[in-house]
């Protein structure tokens, strides 16, 4: 048996995308231990993957930090990787395979590039296709990694829904990360409105991050907490499983919803392409606007509401 390990950082809706990649890797790797490499925040989540056998944490310290460098190299080394696919991909996954993981058979977007295009040509594919690219270039056979199922990540949520009475409710996320200001679409107030009109048999609900509950208090809908406190992801993967239909800026839990199979839609401006991130499928589509100023509550409403009236 071989040690195998995967470097996945983060973000959440990165994690929610490797679901196949990891799931292939598993696949074919059965005799081996599959462990992988982390950032804190979503130790508790990996856990719960069935493909994983081990989750390693990595905090990210300064890289002038020597000290913690040497402790991390200590106890990667220690376990003597056979293989290491590193879908991070970043500077500092280039910065560990140069100085921490040397002389190991390592395969990311550098080692595996096609040989006619460049980095930057080949970032101008979908995330999904990079990935799928990348396995199969190391010898792993894909039947996964461009359909993630990420409905291993998904908790028992029926003490949530009996407490709010959840049957059917639509699900949104109108909130993003306040250094990108230019992926928030401004009228979910208007839409929900245009919504509660004609569909008053559908909740709709909200489920703010530990920062976002203060914001939620501003949006006309049901918010969800546990204990005054946002629900995990583990719970919150479930929430968006079991919803009617999600309505989502592009963030983390788009992605999410995308790759549970949950319908819905993701509303996206000028900072990439829907293909390029690899969200839609074929219950989860996007609505693309330049500038999500100039996309009206009302036409995002035209756009969903077929899918409302299968609701209904």
């Amino acid at each position: 048996m071989s040690n195998i390990l995967i470097i996945k950082h983060g973000s959440l809706g990165d994690i929610a995308q490797i679901s196949g990649a990891i799931q292939d890797i598993k696949e074919n790797h059965q005799n081996d231990k599959i462990y992988i490499l982390t950032t804190p925040p979503y130790e508790d989540l990996l856990k719960k993957c069935p493909f994983l056998d081990e989750i390693l944490i990595d905090k990210r310290l300064s890289r002038l930090n020597l000290f913690y460098l040497f402790k991390l190299k200590k106890k990667l080394n220690d376990l003597n990787f056979s293989k290491i696919f590193d879908l991070q991909n970043s500077s500092r996954t280039s910065f560990y395979r140069k100085y921490i993981l040397r002389n190991q058979t390592w395969f990311s977007t550098e080692t595996t590039l096609p040989s006619d295009k460049t980095k930057e040509d080949f970032d101008e594919d979908s995330v999904l296709e990079r990935f799928d690219y990348q396995l199969s270039s190391s010898g792993v056979l894909t039947r996964n990694t461009l359909h993630p199922d990420f409905s291993w990540a998904c908790e028992n949520i029926e003490d949530l829904k009996f407490k709010y009475n959840l049957k059917k409710y639509i699900l949104l996320f109108p909130f993003c990360s306040p250094s990108l200001p230019h992926k928030k679409w401004p009228y979910f107030n208007q839409l929900i409105d245009l919504i509660k009109k004609r569909y008053s048999n559908i909740k709709v609900i909200v489920a703010p991050g530990p920062l976002e509950i203060n914001d939620s208090k501003e949006i006309d809908a049901q918010i969800i907490l546990e204990n005054n406190k946002a629900i995990k992801i583990t719970q919150l993967a479930g929430l968006i499983k079991c919803s009617s239909f999600v309505i989502s800026n592009d963030t983390g839990p788009a992605h999410m919803a995308a790759h549970l199979g949950s319908k819905g839609i993701t509303l996206f401006g000028r900072h990439t392409t829907p293909h390029k991130v690899s969200i839609e499928t074929d219950n989860f589509k996007a609505i693309v606007n330049k500038d999500l100023k100039n996309l009206s509550a009302t036409e995002v409403y035209e756009k969903i509401i077929n899918n409302l009236d299968l609701i209904h």
